[in-house]
């Protein structure tokens, strides 16, 4: 974001942990693997083929208040990344929550009929899903990671919040 409160959003990702492992001699940038996403079934959306990008979760986000931008966010994690960004955006304009706040909350999302969850809940909140006839998927690794950044324009400040659960950090001069 710039001094007139220009603001881009984006996530920068080379899909698994290193990428391809293909590094450029040159210049040393690690090149992406999201083509590993592709599908050889001819029958299947995402088969390889000309003209074609693989289906991917790379999902920057704005949001905005008439024509001003108020929030540049993004959440990654796969599967949780769609539910990651409302989530987020829930915490903050239905909870009032400030960024970190709103980014720090244990995760959890629905696939198919398991409940992938982080296992930072109070144990009531496992037994109370359970109780209901859930079935629990404790996450291995944390579900995602995310940065925002809120524009109060009437106070003139910037608030932000960054991932706990991966690098990144949030700052400001």
């Amino acid at each position: 974001m710039d001094r007139e409160l220009n603001a881009v959003s984006f996530i920068n990702s080379v899909y698994h942990s290193f990428g391809s492992g293909i590094l450029c001699p040159e210049t040393g940038v690690l090149f992406q693997n999201r083509g590993e996403s592709f599908r050889l079934d001819p029958n299947h959306p995402n088969c390889i083929g000309p003209n074609k990008r693989p289906l991917h979760t790379i999902m920057p986000g704005m949001l905005t208040r008439g024509d001003a931008a108020t929030a540049p966010y993004g959440v990654m994690g796969g599967d949780y990344q769609p539910y990651g960004h409302t989530r987020v955006l829930t915490n903050v304009i239905d909870y009032g929550l400030d960024p970190q706040a709103a980014i720090s909350m244990p995760r959890v999302f629905a696939t198919g009929s398991l409940v992938n969850i982080e296992r930072t809940f109070p144990a009531e909140t496992y037994e109370g899903l359970r109780a209901r006839g859930h079935d629990l998927n404790f996450a291995p690794a944390p579900l995602g990671g995310g940065q925002m950044i809120v524009i109060d324009t009437e106070k003139g400040v910037l608030s932000a919040g960054s991932e706990h659960r991966k690098d990144g950090c949030a700052l400001g001069f």
